[in-house]
């Protein structure tokens, strides 16, 4: 059975995505754009249009042009969104970068990417500097100044003229951040200027007329924080306070002082607002509403949430692979099911399968999601196998998660068919750590799966076969050196073989399951 939005389909142009976006961006004028939440810089529309001009015309004399890979390695700041629309304007690609990220994985993702410039702050220029040597990167590029690095300020200062590009909004990709996916390593998600002009057109429709004031503490180098806070925000003209990294105390404050009226969050976030002490000192009566994704929201905290706040707390659902956004839940009480991940958004078609036979299913029965529509990815960089086990030629993306679609129409994600461990919504991917635990001496085999945990949804927990001597301690601290924080292995546990498949495949639905019936135990 096919389902559908309950939503009229709407009209995508083919335009790029920094014409959708920052085209009504002058006629905004003076009205505030982004605030650095830290400091209170703020920086109008008017002079966001002008930025973007200017850096586009400053890459241009550095040799940035269409087609080339440009890396954001930072943390939130105001300038983000004036890169991704400067590259985005020269026909280029960016490729977004957790900042959390190891020299190691920073190097792994320029190197796959193909990156040939690369933006980053003070802090992390030493770290940028040691992948750049593995990937070979061109050059390196500052928000502030540093010593031996090209200030984002000169850049501006420039001069010169934009070249007109000529951009195919349907086969471009215009950004690339990395996903998981169902199985296996990050690969680079191939994402066109249609696919995210569309996702923004899908949801349009489903958020109040009113300008926002939206607080971004969700990262924009993931594609929730790029498409929904960023882009979304900005074409609709609201203002968007940024947070370079969480902090309870001073999120609150910045709900307080600016008024905030939309908070895009992730489950442990709300759980924050739901239970801390700390929220009681805080006037947040502006919020009006909270939309929870990246990993699934109980009920139980969602109700809890809006009935101690006053406001409108719901979730949606989506994929890096998906712009992100597949379903929502319009602010509206009478729409709102607790515990679903809303309504298909319009444009967009689901089907549910049976992970073994592919049949499909009917509403209310449960098997693995498949959605379909113009948000979807154009496939993985360098992936051809990885694209064609997730993507069907005729459209249908295969999304490994485990769900079902009501009578109603509203979705509901249960449960993971795929390899991914989600730490406070970031994604882990096993096979990554597994490989790390591989590269030492005392290890013959090793397993990584998701373990439940209260406050961060799940944390990585390994099962390692030995072939000499190490403690579980050591060979945590020789992972978790080499991983950004959200990876690091939690907790280790040493057996006398690993389950696998005749084909050497690792169960890891067995040592789940294993897992589960020890705690229910």
């Amino acid at each position: 059975m096919i389902f559908r939005s309950r939503f009229p389909d709407v009209e995508i142009p083919e335009v790029s995505l920094a014409e959708f976006v920052i085209g009504k961006a002058a006629g905004y004028g003076d009205r505030p754009a982004l605030i650095d939440g830290p400091s209170g810089r703020t920086v109008t529309y008017a002079a966001l249009a002008n930025t973007v001009s200017a850096l586009a015309a400053g890459l241009t004399q550095r040799g940035f042009g269409k087609g080339d890979v440009f890396a954001v390695y930072s943390p939130n700041l105001p300038e983000y969104a004036a890169v991704l629309h400067a590259v985005a304007m020269l026909g280029g690609i960016t490729t977004t970068v957790n900042p959390l990220y190891t020299a190691r994985e920073l190097g792994e993702q320029l190197a796959d990417a193909g990156a040939s410039f690369l933006i980053t702050v003070p802090p992390l220029l030493e770290r940028a500097r040691e992948a750049s040597r593995q990937a070979g990167l061109k050059e390196i590029f500052v928000f502030g100044e540093a010593t031996e690095a090209t200030s984002f300020a000169s850049l501006l200062e420039a001069g010169g003229s934009v070249p007109k590009v000529s951009i195919a909004p349907r086969t471009d990709v215009v950004v690339m951040p990395y996903s998981s996916g169902t199985t296996g390593l990050p690969k680079g998600v191939m994402l066109t200027h249609y696919n995210l002009v569309a996702n923004i057109c899908q949801t349009e429709p489903l958020f109040p007329a009113e300008i926002e004031r939206v607080i971004a503490v969700l990262p924009f180098y993931h594609i929730y924080g790029l498409t929904v806070l960023l882009n979304i925000s900005l074409h609709r003209g609201d203002t968007v306070i940024t947070m370079p990294r969480f902090d309870l105390e001073q999120f609150l404050q910045l709900l307080q002082q600016h008024a905030v009226t939309r908070a895009y969050l992730v489950p442990p976030i709300v759980l924050a607002l739901a239970k801390h002490p700390l929220v009681e000192k805080f006037n947040l009566s502006s919020l009006r509403s909270i939309n929870s994704g990246a990993a699934p929201l109980g009920g139980n905290v969602e109700q809890a949430c809006g009935d101690r706040l006053s406001c409108f707390v719901a979730q949606g659902y989506g994929l890096t692979e998906t712009s992100p956004v597949v379903s929502t839940t319009p602010i509206d009480p009478a729409v709102r099911r607790p515990g679903s991940a809303g309504l298909l958004i319009p444009n967009t078609e689901c089907k549910v399968v049976d992970p073994a036979s592919g049949a499909e299913l009917e509403a209310n029965q449960q098997g693995e999601v498949c959605v379909k529509g113009p948000q979807v990815m154009k496939g993985y960089l360098n992936q051809q196998a990885a694209t064609a086990a997730m993507l069907e030629p005729d459209g249908w993306l295969h999304t490994g998660d485990i769900g079902m679609v009501d009578e109603d129409g509203y979705l509901f994600v249960v449960d993971r068919l795929k390899e991914l461990i989600k730490y406070k919504g970031f994604q882990v991917a096993p096979a990554e750590l597994e490989s790390l635990l591989l590269k030492h001496p005392a290890v013959a085999d090793a397993a990584v799966i998701p373990q439940p945990d209260a406050e961060a949804g799940e944390v990585p927990k390994a099962f390692v076969v030995m072939k000499g001597s190490a403690s579980p301690e050591e060979l945590m601290a020789f992972v978790n050196g080499q991983v950004a924080p959200f990876k690091k292995i939690r907790q280790l546990e040493v057996v006398s073989e690993i389950p696998k498949s005749p084909a050497g495949k690792i169960l890891r639905r067995t040592l789940i399951e294993r897992e589960r019936s020890h705690a229910g135990a």
